[in-house]
């Protein structure tokens, strides 16, 4: 039965949490008088300025007045339904609604929750239930907004010509995904430090069945090894000191979605071996569990280390890389990107100008030079604070990227003046020149047109058109 006690002793004076209801207006939507006083006075003790109707049509009313944190809605009404509230939207997004209902069951649950409710409640309950699952559903909208706030900022990835690749990759791999449905293989991500590994994750995971689950990520190296296991396992109650009550893992958190774990070398091997046992058995076992527990989490890792270099030297797991070892997705270094550089210099200023607020000045000749020079030790994650310092601290004149260096004396090609070259008096065929190089090029690159492509900061079709024009050539000859 509802139960209203007497009013609760002072949350302040004697040190207990504060009431979620606290300062939060919150309409009442009760037709049954004796009900309706009840839940108002309840609230109005835990802190909250009440709004209490009998009607939709007076709901409706007060809600074009005043913006509403909360909303405790009746389903059956004399003049309607309280969730006819939610399907037309008669309250905003931002309001906190709980649905009260006498019918209970399945079904009851699904239409309040389709409508837009964050939870249900089935009468009768204990209205101390009340602070409980308000503060349950603010949490669990926060994070639902976060995560639509992540995704809407995110942009999309700039692959250019040469991630095509491994965009084909991707593509093949999210339309296996969705033929799968459960159970998805895990992906590994290599490439250095900033080429992009997490912008990849997020890319699969949007792209793919489950981009309406949970996106969990975690950084391996930033994890206490004391912590490690709980964090990412979950425990039980009285597993060790400070475990005063049961919490899930971030890998039930992902259950259904995806877990993503960033600089897996990181992890110590105990725990490799129980994420195998994860990844083959679809179960984990909380620290201090006798029970395992079944979790789909499609896992995505990444590295900025050779696996296999580092199996050999006995300091990550053969038997782990093996299982992870299956769709395996290789970021290029930036600098050995070639043009795609520009391409993706021009983006990232175009977002950072519309961040600001400003219109994005185009990049001069010189810059661009100096940026196709620059070694990118830091990669994508580099470019980005150089085109960000560019735009706020340099105008037009630091989009010349001076202090990149000389642009001749970071040219290889400059490597031929300093060494003395002098050109013959009956001079030569600049365009028999270009052909050597690409050919060696491409001998380099052991015939791949597009690693030649990179090697000498062109397009592939430049590179084609050149191999076809000596192929011609040698025909006529």
């Amino acid at each position: 039965m509802l139960f209203v006690g007497a009013p609760p002793p002072n949350r302040h004076c004697q040190g207990m949490p504060k009431s979620p209801f606290a300062g939060l207006s919150v309409l009442l939507l009760e037709d049954e008088l004796l009900l309706r006083k009840r839940l108002a006075a309840f609230l109005e003790r835990e802190g909250a300025e009440v709004t209490a109707v009998d009607s939709v049509a007076a709901a409706r009313r007060a809600a074009e007045s005043i913006t509403f944190d909360a909303a405790l809605l009746d389903v059956n009404l004399p003049d309607g339904r309280g969730t006819d509230l939610l399907r037309d939207k008669v309250l905003p997004p931002a309001t906190t609604a709980l649905v009260m209902t006498a019918e209970g069951g399945v079904q009851g649950a699904i239409e309040a929750l389709r409508a837009g409710a964050a939870d249900y409640l089935v009468k009768p309950f204990e209205a101390q239930e009340l602070p409980v699952r308000l503060a349950q559903a603010r949490r669990s909208l926060h994070v639902k907004r976060a995560d639509e706030f992540r995704r809407g900022q995110e942009e999309e990835l700039v692959f250019g010509e040469s991630l095509a690749g491994v965009r084909e990759q991707l593509q093949k791999i999210t339309a296996a995904d969705r033929r799968l449905g459960e159970h998805l293989p895990p992906v590994l991500i290599e490439g250095e430090t900033g080429t992009g590994k997490t912008a990849i994750a997020r890319w699969i995971h949007r792209h793919g069945p489950r981009a309406d689950e949970p996106l969990v990520e975690l950084n391996c190296s930033a994890l206490p090894e004391a912590l490690a296991e709980s964090e990412l396992f979950g425990h039980e109650r009285g597993a060790f000191t400070d475990a005063k009550a049961a919490r899930i893992g971030l890998m039930e958190a992902a259950d259904g979605g995806t877990l993503f774990l960033d600089e897996l070398p990181s992890l110590a091997q105990p725990l490799q071996a129980k994420l195998l046992t994860a990844l083959e058995d679809h179960t984990i076992r909380r620290v201090g569990a006798t029970r395992p527990v079944a979790v789909d989490a499609r896992i995505i890792a990444a590295t900025n280390s050779d696996l296999t270099v580092l199996a050999q030297a006995g300091k990550f797991r053969a038997d782990l890389l093996h299982r992870l070892d299956l769709f395996r997705v290789r970021l290029p270094a930036l600098r050995e990107r070639g043009n795609d550089i520009i391409v993706l210099a021009e983006e990232l200023l175009a977002r950072v100008s519309r961040r600001y607020g400003q219109k994005p000045a185009a990049i001069p000749a010189e810059g661009k030079t100096r940026l196709r020079a620059h070694r990118w030790p830091g990669n994508v994650r580099e470019l980005a604070h150089e085109i960000e310092r560019a735009v706020v601290f340099g105008g037009e004149r630091g989009l010349q990227f001076a202090h990149l260096g000389d642009t001749a004396a970071a040219d290889p090609a400059a490597d031929w003046l300093r060494a003395g070259f002098v050109f013959p008096s009956t001079g030569f065929s600049l365009e028999a020149a270009i052909d050597r190089l690409v050919g060696q090029a491409v001998r380099q690159a052991e015939g791949n047109v597009s690693a030649a492509a990179r090697l000498l900061g062109v397009s592939r079709d430049v590179v084609r058109y050149r191999l076809k024009g000596e192929r011609e050539a040698e025909k006529i000859g």
